[in-house]
């Protein structure tokens, strides 16, 4: 037996590490999902998918802005330069995505290849808009993390899951959000906090 403090003959780079981990985990959500479809069926699994993408949103956005050591975006294009970041942390270049700053208050996103619609198209069920159900709610939950109170309206007119070659996003903020208090407590729900067997808290 081998003691845990005790180094293998194996290794692996920290960029394989990485790259093993964001395979991982898109292989853990797409297995979750066709597990979730034999025991509730497609629908059921869509829209439950959608509801655990949009509350792990919530949990992505606190641990981005704990990393950058930010209590919240400080506005619109300061949010999309953040979610850029995270996809690019989190997808490597499996996904293709162009952020454009349309203004202070507008931006828009192009994505011209998804992992998560790819995955979809492979698991060939009847449909394979999985994945665009579940963005409907994913991008307000991490806006609405990094911009708390601010008033935003995402629009989705083009989507590769409804038959379109690219999947566009277009994100308005008609209001701004409130600035962040020092002494702002953290919230709730913010399940790496939990300690272990604890059950986490509201999305």
């Amino acid at each position: 037996m081998i003691a845990n403090s005790e180094e293998t003959s194996y290794q692996l780079s920290a960029e394989d590490q990485v790259q093993m981990l964001r395979r991982l985990m898109l292989y853990w959500d797409g297995q979750w999902f066709l597990k979730a479809v034999d025991a509730f069926g497609l629908d059921a699994a869509v829209s439950l998918n959608a509801r655990v993408r949009a509350s792990f949103g919530r949990i992505e956005m606190r641990l981005l802005l704990k990393a950058l050591g930010k209590e919240q975006a400080d506005d619109l294009p300061d949010a999309m330069h953040m979610v850029d970041l995270y996809t690019r942390v989190f997808m490597g270049k499996s996904i293709r995505a162009e952020f454009v700053a349309v203004g202070e208050d507008r931006s828009q996103v192009i994505v011209r290849r998804c992992p998560a619609y790819e995955g979809a198209k492979l698991a060939a069920l009847p449909r394979q808009d999985q994945s665009c159900v579940a963005c409907e709610g994913l991008w307000s939950a991490w806006l609405e993390t990094l911009l708390p109170g601010a008033h935003l309206t995402v629009h989705y007119p083009l989507r590769q899951g409804k038959g379109d070659k690219v999947c566009s996003f277009l994100i308005t903020m008609t209001a701004g959000p409130r600035e962040a208090s020092p002494e702002q407590d953290a919230p709730a729900g913010d399940a790496e906090e939990a300690e272990p067997g604890a059950q986490a808290g509201p999305d």
